[in-house]
């Protein structure tokens, strides 16, 4: 599983732990995506078959819906509020999502499901 980390969520330290267990993780900064809609980053992340990565629940959850609606497929969205985690926890979730086999294209999941 690709992983797209948005703005929300693309801290140094997620993204060196998880990169430092074997994930292949991409953050919004790096593929130059900061400062953009949120459904651009949904775009650019189905385009390179990532999982979005995201504490913004309104958004993309509604996202979630209309691309549904439209037929539109997209590679799964996970949700993580942020302030929830301490980045260690964050990352063990993460890789609780990535070792379940869960299948999450075209899903929409609550990291604290994991």
């Amino acid at each position: 599983m690709k992983l797209y980390l948005d703005e929300d969520t693309s801290h140094h330290s997620i993204l060196a732990a998880l990169r430092s267990r074997g994930i292949n993780v991409v953050s919004s900064l790096e593929a130059g995506m900061d400062g953009r809609e949120d459904e651009d980053h949904l775009v650019l992340a189905a385009a390179q078959d990532r999982v979005i990565v995201t504490g913004n629940v309104g958004d993309f959850a509604l996202l979630h819906t209309e691309w549904a609606s439209a037929g539109r497929p997209h590679s799964g969205i996970i949700i993580a509020t942020q302030q929830r985690y301490s980045t260690g926890e964050f990352v063990r979730r993460i890789l609780r999502v990535v070792s379940s086999r869960v299948a999450v294209r075209n899903g929409l999941f609550f990291l604290s499901n994991f």
